[in-house]
This record gives C-alpha cells, structure tokens and sequence, in this order.
C-alpha cells in the first residue's frame, strides 16, 4: 500500500517492483526477485523457464500488474505459474488503478 500511496498509478510494472523490493528490504521481508522456474511438458522441461515477479517468504507467488483493471487472464496466469512452480498462495496486485487493488490466488 505504502508503494501504491507513493507512487500513485500510472507508471510501469518495472518501477512498481523496484519500489517493492526497497519496500521489502527496508522492513526485512524475506523474498527472492525474478525467480526462474522451469516449465515441465509430458516428459521434457521446455527449454524457456518463466520469471515470478516475486517470491515472498519462500512460498508466495507476489504477480505484479499495472493495468486498468484485471481480468480473469491475470487470474488463470497466476495459477498456471502456481502450477509450474508447485506453490499453492499466489498474489496478483495492481497499481493501475486510483486504489490498489489485489486478489488472493489459491492453487
């Protein structure tokens, strides 16, 4: 919140997540940015890997967003990269709109 209070909307995902990551380390939460997680097809790893914006405490998928609204695709994707990652708790959060607004993903 204390980002999106900063901030405001309007700018791009980038800075929001470099905002996050100060915000993050000033007040000690644990978390890793960027991480990669390979994506398993049938019996091969596809040789692409995918990047969560953020993973909080170990075990908290953090997707950030800075569009108009979100949709039922920001959703379905967070789920997808809960799949591949074999975390269970994603959170989608935006900074597009005039409040932050956010959605708790259970796998």
């Amino acid at each position: 919140m204390e980002v999106h209070r900063q901030l405001g909307r309007g700018f791009d995902e980038i800075l929001y997540k470099d905002a996050l990551q100060y915000e993050f380390s000033t007040v000690g939460i644990d978390f890793e940015r960027e991480r990669e997680f390979e994506v398993k097809y049938k019996s091969i790893i596809l040789p692409h890997l995918f990047y969560a914006d953020f993973v909080v405490f170990g075990k908290i998928i953090l997707e950030v967003k800075a569009v108009q609204a979100l949709t039922s695709s920001h959703v379905k994707q967070t789920m997808n990269y809960l799949a591949a990652s074999g975390l269970k708790l994603g959170l989608l959060v935006n900074f597009g709109e005039d409040s932050l607004t956010y959605r708790r993903v259970v796998l």
